[in-house]
């Protein structure tokens, strides 16, 4: 088959509301070697089975010139008991540094499913070629461990004085963190990157889930092993030592930890070897990594707001050709599209009462035009009980209005936006708003609509803009960041992308559930997004 890179899914793959985290780490034995004056340079990638069609979702770094790869990228999936998940999991020998996996040679590869890997935990099988032929020797081992603690633990590393390994220039130093393993040997947690031609280090501060480093056990002993770099994967060694977390978090910023780097080989050998050079922790710090279901869990509140547009363009509503007529079924586009998101949001929200508002249309009795108005007539109590509320005021209001004009958004943005805005004074993640907006066409105020969405982009919510009908959205993915970052007429930057657009006629014949997830695609990192932005835990969170 052909593999084809896939820069960013279209949408999640599977729901977002997982149960939990699966960490899978890889390693490979005996691989083919397609390199003809050196080893191969293998890297991973795996593949989940999406509507038939397989979808990459992660790689590996590449191991070079080793057939024996022991991968430190980890692949993290949601675990979903309740579907089968198929993987795939590809090998390719790096030739390139292209991102096109056809470029690169195919060493095996081999499938399975998520379940069969957690029921095991640790599988070891022989890769196949395209034919279903065995990729010679070649085996896959592949460990499942659940990322249920969510903690992480941000180190930043240095060195002073490490052994000189080059003969012209010095070292190109990197460290390696192992964790022991079930089987009694040492497992590779993380690599660091290389810093050229030094040996006082100084590397990036990283960060890696606690579980992955230690087990979440902070008293278990870690073995640091530092390396000096060779392009042609033939590493020298510098010195190692071993400590752990509890240790190591004994770092302060002013106070840091020194820890001795021993060569063993060199220790046996001479009698007056002190250490092959210091490895400083500057710091260490374990925190929590909370995910959207933590917050939730935490009673944080989903406020749902819908907002309709009752603008001329979309047709005399007792008129079959209307997107507002409601069929002989009992509905239309625009109930479809209330009934899809707010099923789902409406599980979020405690009293289930939400605001629907509607915009474009004269009111009785002086019949002037609105732009924010309770579709129930009541503008000091616009919510309705429910979804079923929701659609009862739709259907009750239809007969008592006039579709006007312009399509304007941004008085129901800044409606929502005014209420998130309260909801900040708490500083607590205890409520994040969703606007659902429900239009057949074109903006008229697009300047105004830009700048609403990047002042309610500082605020805890997000837009969801169903396009219903056979307009032109354009200017509706120019709303939705994806592709670019939303500016203001005044040039201010969005500081995250808070609106998901989908336009309904992509759905007509799909079932009611794809749509659903289509629009709430993004909503959960969005949550999760501004409250970390925020530095708000969870209400019920513990500390780390």
């Amino acid at each position: 088959m052909a593999y084809t890179v896939t820069p960013t899914p279209a949408g999640p793959v599977g729901s977002q509301y997982c149960v939990c985290k699966v960490e899978l780490s890889v390693c490979g034995q005996n691989l083919l070697d397609r390199d003809v004056t050196s080893k191969s340079d293998p890297f991973c990638v795996l593949f989940m089975e999406v509507n038939g069609k397989w979808v990459e979702l992660d790689r590996t770094e590449t191991a070079v010139n080793n057939l024996n790869p022991a991968f430190s990228k980890k692949f993290v999936i949601d675990y979903h008991f309740e579907e089968v998940q198929k993987l795939k999991f590809a090998l390719f020998d790096q030739d390139k540094s292209s991102m096109q996996l056809y470029e690169h040679d195919f060493l095996g590869e081999f499938s399975c499913t998520l379940g069969m890997i957690v029921s095991s935990k640790k599988i070891t099988r022989s890769l196949l070629l395209g034919n279903g032929k065995p990729a010679g020797k070649g085996m896959i081992t592949i460990a499942a461990q659940e990322l249920s603690d969510n903690r992480v633990i941000t180190l930043s590393m240095a060195g002073r004085k490490l052994d000189k390994k080059d003969l012209f220039g010095k070292s190109d130093p990197f460290l390696e963190f192992y964790k022991p393993g079930d089987d009694g040997k040492w497992m590779l947690v993380h690599r660091t990157e290389v810093i050229k031609y030094t040996l006082d280090p100084v590397w990036k501060p990283f960060t890696v889930p606690l579980v992955s480093l230690c087990d979440g056990d902070v008293e278990k002993l870690i073995k640091v092993m530092c390396y000096d770099y060779d392009s042609d994967g033939g590493h020298d060694f510098i010195g190692e030592f071993q400590t752990s977390v509890a240790r190591m978090c004994e770092a302060q910023d002013a106070f840091p930890l020194e820890l001795e780097c021993i060569n063993p080989k060199k220790q046996k050998k001479k009698k007056n070897y002190k250490n092959s050079g210091i490895i400083i922790v500057k710091s260490c710090k374990i925190t929590r990594d909370f995910s959207f279901l933590d917050y939730i869990l935490g009673g944080c509140q989903l406020m749902f707001t819908v907002g309709i547009d009752f603008t001329a363009s979309n047709g005399n509503p007792r008129d079959p050709s209307s997107l507002h007529y409601i069929n002989p079924m009992g509905t239309n586009e625009y109930l479809s599209a209330i009934w899809a998101v707010g099923q789902i949001i409406q599980d979020y929200d405690s009293d289930k009462m939400f605001p629907a508002l509607g915009f474009g249309a004269q009111l009785p009795p002086d019949w002037k035009v609105s732009h924010e108005f309770a579709i129930n007539f009541n503008p000091t109590n616009p919510f309705c009980s429910g979804v079923e509320g929701i659609v009862q005021a739709y259907s009750a209001c239809l007969p008592h209005i006039r579709f006007y004009g312009p399509t304007n958004f941004s008085p129901i943005v800044n409606h929502v936006a005014r209420f998130a805005a309260q909801a900040t004074q708490q500083e607590a993640a205890s409520q994040y708003f969703i606007l659902l907006i429900i239009t057949d066409g074109v903006i008229s105020d697009m300047d105004e609509t830009r700048h609403a969405v990047v002042q309610a982009s500082k605020l805890p919510m997000s837009i969801i803009i169903v396009g219903v009908g056979n307009a032109d959205f354009a200017a509706m993915e120019f709303l939705d960041g994806d592709s670019r970052v939303l500016r203001s007429y005044t040039g201010e930057e969005a500081v995250r992308d808070i609106v998901q657009f989908v336009p309904f006629r992509d759905f007509r014949n799909a079932p009611k559930e794809t749509l659903a997830k289509a629009v709430l695609a993004e909503l959960p990192q969005q949550v999760v997004q501004y409250f970390k932005h925020q530095n708000l835990p969870p209400i019920n969170s513990e500390p780390a």
